[in-house]
This record gives C-alpha cells, structure tokens and sequence, in this order.
C-alpha cells in the first residue's frame, strides 16, 4: 500500500511540473506571438524598424520574461518612444505600463524638452498609449512608485549617465524598492573593454560588465542571468567620441561614417536580476 502511494505521489508531482512546464511555454508562445504582431505594426516608423536588428526587443523582452498582464517599469524611456512603443501595446489590456520619466530639473531646458517629446509622443497615439502612466524618476534616493508594487522594471543604457551624475546608488535603489520581492530587474547597456578601468563617470558611455553587476547587486539584487543577444564583436569601443561615434549618434558626422556605419551599435550586456523572496 504505501509504495502504491508514492508511486501515485511521484505520478501527480511528475503531471503538475510537466503542466507548469507546458503552461510556461503556451505563455512564452502567446507573448512571443503578441510582440510579433506589435513590432510589425504600422506604429512603428521604418526607422525605428530598422534599429530591430541591433537591438532585438523580442529576444531582449523574452529574455527577460516580460508577460502581458506585468506590472512594468521602463526607467527613463528615449523621447521617442522606442520601446514604449512595444511594451506599452503588450501590457495594454492586461497589466500596467509605467514610464519612469527624467525628473527634468527647473530651468534645464534640454531636459524638459526631453520630458514634453515623449509625452507628446504618448498624446499622439491614445489608442495606445492612453493608459500609460508616467512618474519622475528621481535619482536623488526617491520612490518613484510605492515600494513592493510592480512586477518588472526595465532600463536600457542609462547606467553610465547615473555614473555621470554619481547617482547610480540611488536610481537602482529606487528600483529595488518599487519592486515586488521575486520582481525582476532587466539591463541592457553598452559593454565595455573589460582589460580597460572602470571610468568612474563613464565618460565614453561605456560600462564594463563585472562593474555593473556589482554595482547593481550591492543595492540587494541578485543576477539570474545574462544573455549575449545584445553583443557586437565588431565594436572595439576606442573611438574619439565614445560610444556616440557609432550609429545612431554618428557624432563625427560624416568623417568614417561608413566605417561606423559597418560596425553598427555598441556591444551591449543584457543581464536578469531578481529581488530575492521574502
């Protein structure tokens, strides 16, 4: 009788994983679907278009583990929308998408131009964007939302303008604060030559890997994860402008334009945190 029981208990444990597992796949399928249809979509300019293959957002996304019905933070989202105008269509019906927007200070112009493209960006397309949810992003140690309150939080090559302004600390603190325990956080940035020294101010844009992840983790993350969907061997992350000579800054105009233009953007780490369980 009883090894009739665990035979039983190991046949019921061994049919709920394989439902988990089958379960996982079905909503990987269903996001990976979804983000197909939105990328395609006549939203999105042939510009921005032409950008998916440097910076995979499907892949990037599914790395990630971004679902629709998440709870999700984009810190500091472009002003033009690039991946706002991903992540806020898959989210829309089911889950929630906060844009963590720069805290432009009084007076700075450059900032609050920055801030007021990306709202008219939002304005221009309601049926989109109209439940978008825009808060400051304070790097000063603030929370931009309530503490243990959202599912994901996602920044795209902005940890060396917090290393510029000596406000990483703060900004992955916020981070960790506004997510749940067990949320996770998702990074891509510009990868830098690992044989070169940390520029604490990160002045060419670059930010070594291993640099990163123990900055990252000392705010109480832990790194899942890392994924290379971002690379590009061919970036030798040494140009005189830093990371802006390469497309699509081209900061030198058009001195070796094709040169950089062959080369394509930056080399990127992508890595997966999680705030641990309670």
């Amino acid at each position: 009788m009883l090894a009739f029981v665990r035979t039983v208990l190991v046949v019921a444990i061994a049919a709920a994983v394989t439902a988990s597992c089958a379960t996982r796949m079905s909503t990987r399928a269903a996001t990976s679907a979804a983000l197909d249809q939105i990328l395609e979509g006549s939203h999105r300019s042939a510009a921005n278009r032409a950008r998916d293959a440097y910076r995979h957002p499907k892949e990037t996304l599914l790395f990630f583990g971004l679902r629709p019905e998440m709870s999700v933070v984009e810190v500091w989202p472009d002003p033009s929308g690039w991946y706002t105008e991903i992540i806020a269509p898959l989210v829309r019906d089911k889950g929630t998408y906060y844009a963590a927007v720069l805290d432009a200070a009084p007076g700075n112009a450059n900032q609050q131009q920055r801030v007021a493209a990306f709202r008219e960006k939002l304005a221009g397309n309601p049926d989109l964007y109209s439940k978008v949810v825009v808060v400051p992003f304070h790097t000063d140690g603030r929370d931009m939302l309530p503490p243990n309150s959202v599912d994901m939080v996602l920044t795209f090559r902005n940890i060396h303008n917090w290393l510029a302004r000596d406000t990483a600390n703060q900004a992955f603190g916020a981070m960790y604060r506004a997510l749940k325990p067990g949320g996770v956080l998702g990074v891509v940035e510009h990868r830098g030559n690992p044989a070169v020294p940390q520029d604490p101010q990160a002045k060419s844009g670059y930010v070594n890997e291993q640099f990163a992840i123990d900055l990252i983790e000392k705010q109480g993350f832990r790194l899942v994860a890392k994924s290379e969907v971002n690379a590009n061997p061919r970036d030798t992350k040494d140009y005189e402008q830093g990371v802006w000579t390469l497309p699509p800054v081209y900061r030198l105009g058009d001195r070796d334009r094709e040169k950089y233009e062959a080369i394509g953007e930056s080399d990127r780490f992508t890595l997966k945190f999680i705030k641990p369980p309670l």
